[in-house]
């Protein structure tokens, strides 16, 4: 459907882009300044086939800076062409950009997720000359679930194991991670007061899922190095808990790594208003320009 989309916003006349609304219009410039490289597999486990999109710039050569965003859905759910509206800052900015998908919990329960994404961290670096990657500027990110991924893909080092599945290239370290209200201790989730449904769903009852849980938690991987962390999170999150992203300030300040956290009095879990997002992309340009990361 996604295909479908890009294919008829270039196909608009002219004359109708001034009927356009100013998000259409923009839509239309940037499918007619990226090529889309839809649904390449990148890795394939359980007979399923995980699949990412790239989106490459046509107006330069040459490595580009480049995110890649992994979706939400508490890994039951979501997928990665619902996450399209999330990539337009980023091409507006002028940035390649990875939009991926994985495993979810039907498919395959906890740690896949979290290995597939660290699988297409290396097929990106693999593949970078030939999609004009710079393997040297990459920002993950992802909001809620995939916020979560987009932790674990930048701060679990290749000692874990976890990127087994797929070996090749070494891990590329991240330049910098952007947190969109991630979870960030997964056992947390499982009991107690902060129990989410979607967590137990994808720990199932594995017998070791305490185990597991801490493996595939960010905070059990803060440590110095890591890249500059920017956290996102509205102080009223009813989903994921706003003391996660809290938690992991702490044990980042304490560990010397870079750190930012974004808090919107009142925000609930997305879904923030124009002004709200407006402040959070301020931030991040600041962020990543702080950061030696402002693109082209």
């Amino acid at each position: 459907m996604r295909k479908f989309w890009l294919t008829a916003l270039v196909l608009v006349p002219p004359m109708a882009l001034a009927q356009l609304s100013p998000q259409a219009t923009w839509a239309t410039h940037a499918a007619n300044e990226y090529q889309i490289f839809p649904n390449i597999t990148y890795s394939v486990n359980n007979n399923y086939e995980s699949k990412l999109d790239i989106y490459k710039r046509r107006d330069t050569t040459g490595p580009q800076p480049t995110l890649i965003w992994i979706h939400g859905g508490g890994w039951t759910g979501g997928s990665k062409e619902a996450s399209v509206m999330s990539l337009m800052p980023w091409l507006e900015m002028g940035w390649n950009v990875v939009n991926v998908e994985y495993r979810l919990a039907r498919v395959s329960l906890a740690p896949a997720a979290v290995e597939d994404c660290l699988c297409a961290l290396r097929f990106v670096a693999a593949q970078a000359k030939t999609y004009d990657i710079d393997a040297a500027r990459l920002v993950v990110s992802g909001d809620s679930a995939g916020g979560h991924l987009a932790l674990t893909t930048g701060m679990i080092p290749e000692s874990a194991g976890l990127d087994r599945q797929c070996p090749g290239v070494p891990l590329p370290k991240v330049a910098a991670i952007i947190d969109w209200y991630g979870i960030t201790d997964v056992g947390d989730l499982l009991d107690g007061s902060n129990q989410k449904s979607y967590a137990v769903a994808w720990l199932g009852s594995q017998p070791n899922r305490v185990e597991i849980a801490r493996t595939v938690s960010p905070l059990t991987y803060v440590r110095s190095g890591l890249p500059p962390i920017l956290s996102i999170q509205g102080d009223a999150d009813p989903t994921v808990p706003y003391s996660h992203s809290v938690r992991l300030q702490e044990a980042l300040e304490k560990a010397g790594v870079a750190h930012q956290l974004v808090t919107i009095p009142g925000g609930k879990h997305g879904n923030f208003t124009p002004e709200e997002r407006t402040k959070i992309y301020l931030a991040i340009r600041e962020f990543l320009t702080r950061n030696g990361l402002a693109g082209q």
